[in-house]
């Protein structure tokens, strides 16, 4: 009779332990690309769940953009700090949304935010972040780095180092970086590689510059993938090669 392996004995089968997920608030909207549908949250967490149960253990950071963008807030004349602040509030709203959706599939989940909301969720701490992760819990960090002016993705790399994160995964709607878009441009130029510094100097807005700024200088991978194509992420943690890596080539 066929055994599925456990946690543990995954685990051996891996090339990446533990993985920092990188995911755009978008990903939990409905069809008019705005807040949250609890079907897409659900299907987020299945999607977190086949990772998991190949024995990886899975950081995500979450963005807002399906709630508030605090660039259109600047651009109306919004004062930056607040308009970033209300993001970093609306990371923990998509949190405890795709929460929900891990623990109604039995997954122990935890959410930890940089800004306190003790009623909630748990303040951020490095070390309870890294014991959660051990102790086999899906730890989903909200409230950007705490700071204004910086990015999820910024929050993203700097949560995937502070972690151990073997990698950083940036999840996207595309399958792999291009020079181009490629749905208006068809001849866009894919890449299955590149360096930092390529990243940085092409200006590809794969990740904002002080994210990738951050993991050349810990030289910590990027591989930025499509969340929703069948299995990417499994294929990715068992060593195939999957949508473009960011790396010191």
């Amino acid at each position: 009779m066929h055994r599925a392996p456990t946690w543990e004995e995954g685990m051996s089968n891996l090339r990446y332990s533990r993985v920092l997920l990188k995911v755009g608030g978008e990903a939990l909207a409905g069809p008019g690309g705005f807040g949250i549908d609890p079907n897409r949250a659900g299907e987020v967490a299945e999607i977190v769940k086949r990772v998991y149960d190949l024995g990886v253990q899975v950081a995500i950071v979450i963005g807002a953009g399906n709630l508030w963008r605090g660039s259109e807030g600047v651009a109306q004349g919004m004062e930056q700090a607040t308009a970033d602040h209300m993001g970093m509030i609306a990371t923990v709203m998509n949190a405890l949304a795709l929460q929900d959706a891990l623990e109604r599939l039995g997954i122990v989940t935890r959410v930890q935010t940089a800004i306190e909301m003790r009623s909630v969720a748990e303040p951020y701490i490095r070390l309870r972040a890294i014991r959660h992760l051990e102790k086999g819990r899906v730890v989903i960090i909200g409230g950007g780095t705490g700071n204004p002016y910086f990015t999820t993705d910024t929050a993203g790399a700097l949560r995937a180092m502070e972690v151990g994160a073997e990698i950083l995964v940036k999840a996207t709607k595309v399958d792999a970086v291009y020079d181009d878009d490629p749905k208006k441009n068809p001849d866009a130029r894919r890449f299955h590689e590149l360096s930092y510094i390529d990243a940085l100097n092409m200006r590809l807005r794969v990740m904002d510059s002080t994210a990738i700024s951050l993991c050349m200088e810990n030289n910590l991978p990027i591989v930025v993938l499509n969340l929703w194509q069948e299995g990417s992420v499994e294929k990715l943690v068992q060593g195939e090669t999957v949508g473009t890596v960011i790396h010191n080539k």
